[in-house]
């Protein structure tokens, strides 16, 4: 077996399941499927609501899920996809260490299990009657973890240690005692402990309210139940296999490129063959850049996490999701590219960044398979601005929103979040009621979108104030190539990050005094279509909407 065999990563290795949904008759396992997703939901409401940070409470930069007992997903909350798709990987780590009852484990390491430092995954064992049945997880993004920047995010990182703590799954809480060690070593190696105190306490007692609502569905159902998992998994399976078999069998591929690292200028390719084949779907990214000196490598679950919601993008997403729309599906990169890099390579722009762009390569090829599913390019990045003091008083974290792509009968969205993320804007009130900022100006970006028969989504433009020393972190892509117009459409507009007016890069870690102003133009959608085809009527309204010129 070659290094790329070993790296190859499936969640469709020929299983001896035996789930059916026959087991259950369909109006019984549609009312526990929803009980069980309502539980993942009523944990992400936990979460959010008894966070502290507005990045969590505001901005709901979290996930939360089920798992049963062999580690394999039964639900989860619609919340961010690079989040959900790389979750199973920590639980795999987690089920390696002999995990309990009352165990609750902490894991952000991106090479065991996480994704990048920031987000923190809680892993606990649901066990109501002393056996464990399941796992719930919750994974947030956190404003600060230590490492060389506030934020936790240096564009110029070189390796992960840079970035922040990284925890390998350890027992936060070890058979219902706090292990007050693990949580003492965290708090002390972060910028806001008590901020970081507060949100953990929020994931915690969003695991636990997932105990007990399992406990009570235990306590209506019975070992029917347990029977649900398995059979909830199995209906998804048989949708998106449905799914996948109308899709034309062929071998599709694209290319594209992220535009710098952080530390170097060079383009890095993301190269990618989509394989359709009856009811399954195979993607290879052998040709991908080797990994890379900046901290745009990407551990294979992000390339994981971006090929399933593209999947589900695709075919149906009203599909329940669960390990059932994975098990399909096959992912592989070889060792020491960007998309599989060795530690201790640095990867926080890998799940922010490289993500975003996996998507577009792979919604690229299989617009080959199927043009009439797949949009003209999204804004492809999820323009990172961090502020934050290096004496730990504030870490301000935003994700900012641009233009959805033209799609083949309608126009892109404006000003949304695109891809791989699926966040809030932090509102204006909270931002400066939290901060010692000002905003100065939140709007659409006039005619950014491309144009053609549809109109690709327009960017946003948000500047803001900063009203004491801080350090300023952008991590942002698409600044030098323009989103793509597809069938004649043009392209959208490329995006910008200017301080005090004056143009910066992409990737850069700036101190700044008090009074200075950050302005972040974000990309546009590209067009669909011939421009000279799109309907005069359509041409009215955007002009007066202000949308275009």
């Amino acid at each position: 077996m070659n290094d790329e065999d070993t790296a190859m990563e499936s969640d469709t290795e020929d299983e001896t399941h035996t789930r059916s949904t026959d087991d259950i008759d369909p109006v019984t396992l549609e009312i526990l499927r929803n009980q069980l997703e309502s539980v993942a939901e009523e944990m992400g409401h936990v979460l959010i609501t008894g966070a502290y940070s507005p990045n969590i409470k505001e901005r709901q930069d979290c996930s939360t899920a089920l798992f049963d007992s062999e580690g394999n997903m039964v639900a989860q909350a619609e919340h961010i996809p690079v989040h959900l798709g790389a979750m199973p990987d920590a639980v795999d780590v987690v089920m390696d260490k002999d995990p309990r009852p009352g165990d609750v484990f902490i894991v952000n390491d991106p090479f065991e299990g996480g994704t990048h430092l920031p987000d923190i995954t809680l892993v606990s064992t649901i066990a109501p009657e002393d056996e464990v049945i399941g796992f719930a997880v919750s994974r947030a993004h956190h404003a600060d973890v230590g490492g060389s920047t506030p934020g936790s995010m240096p564009p110029g990182a070189r390796e992960v240690y840079e970035e922040g703590l990284r925890l390998p799954a350890v027992r936060l809480v070890d058979g219902g005692e706090p292990n007050d060690e693990v949580h003492e070593l965290l708090l002390a190696n972060v910028r806001t402990p008590d901020e970081r105190q507060a949100d953990l306490r929020a994931q915690r007692a969003a695991n636990d309210r997932a105990e007990e609502r399992i406990a009570e569905l235990l306590d209506e159902h019975g070992s029917l139940l347990l029977d649900a998992f398995d059979a909830v998994i199995a209906y998804s399976r048989e949708r998106i296999e449905s799914e996948l078999a109308e899709l034309p069998d062929g071998e599709y591929r694209a290319r594209d490129i992220l535009e710098s690292d952080g530390v170097t200028n060079n383009k890095i390719p993301i190269e990618a063959t989509v394989t359709i084949e009856e009811s399954s779907i195979a993607v290879d990214f052998s040709g991908t850049a080797e990994q890379v000196p900046g901290n745009l490598n990407a551990p294979l679950s992000v390339a994981k996490s971006a090929v399933y919601f593209v999947v589900r993008a695709v075919t149906d997403p009203e599909i329940p999701p669960n390990h059932g729309c994975y098990e399909p599906v096959t992912v592989s990169a070889p060792d020491g590219t960007v998309l599989n890099p060795s530690p201790p390579a640095a990867v926080v722009g890998g799940n922010v960044e490289t993500s975003q762009r996996v998507t577009d390569v792979v919604l690229e090829a299989l617009a080959h398979a199927i043009p009439d599913r797949v949009p003209a390019g999204g804004q492809g990045t999820m323009n990172n601005l961090i502020i934050g003091d290096r004496t730990g008083e504030f870490t301000y974290y935003e994700t900012i929103g641009g233009g959805f792509g033209a799609r083949p009968d309608k126009d892109g969205m404006d000003g949304v979040q695109v891809g791989m993320t699926n966040t809030l804007n932090t509102p204006i009130e909270a931002m400066e009621i939290e901060y010692p900022l000002h905003l100065e100006k939140y709007a659409l970006r006039k005619s950014s979108g491309g144009e053609g028969r549809y109109r690709g989504g327009l960017g946003l433009e948000r500047s803001v104030t900063v009203e004491t020393d801080a350090t300023v972190s952008l991590l942002t892509e698409r600044r030098r190539t323009a989103p793509a117009g597809v069938d004649g459409g043009n392209d959208g507009a490329t995006g910008e990050n200017l301080i005090d007016g004056e143009s910066v890069p992409s990737k850069a870690s700036i101190d700044v005094s008090a009074g200075t102003t950050v302005t972040i133009l974000t990309p546009g959608g590209g067009g669909h279509g011939n421009p000279d085809e799109r309907a005069q009527a359509a041409r009215e309204r955007d002009r007066r909407d202000g949308k275009m010129e």
